[in-house]
This record gives C-alpha cells, sequence and structure tokens, in this order.
C-alpha cells in the first residue's frame, strides 16, 4: 500500500467516526448543531470516498500495464 492511500484511509475512518459521534449528539441528545458538524463529516467522507476510489482505479490500471 503507498503513503497517499493509507492518508486517504485513515481519513475516511476519521471522518465517519466523527460523523458517529455527532450523529448520536444530534440524534440522541437533540443537539442541533451537532446535526449541522454530522452532514458536514458526511459530506467530506464523501470528497474522500470519490478519492479512494481514484487511488484504488490507478492501482488496478497501473497493475495492468
Amino acid at each position: 500500500m503507498t503513503e497517499p492511500t493509507v492518508n486517504t484511509h485513515d481519513a475516511i475512518v476519521e471522518a465517519f467516526n466523527a460523523y458517529l459521534a455527532e450523529n448520536d449528539k444530534f440524534a440522541n441528545k437533540g443537539n442541533k448543531a451537532a446535526g449541522t458538524r454530522a452532514r458536514k463529516a458526511l459530506g467530506d467522507l464523501g470528497k474522500l470516498v470519490k478519492t479512494r476510489r481514484g487511488e484504488i482505479q490507478d492501482a488496478k490500471n497501473a497493475d495492468k500495464a
């Protein structure tokens, strides 16, 4: 695994954990500001997932070459 891939993977895990924490505060404790932070974490997660998908595709195509 290359270094950028590990960093992207770790960032995905961190963003997902942030989402889980903020969503718990929003859903179970009624903290409306946490809902905004949960949505932000999901947006960050979406961007990271697209990046990771590209990294996987590039690695797959590099193996064919």
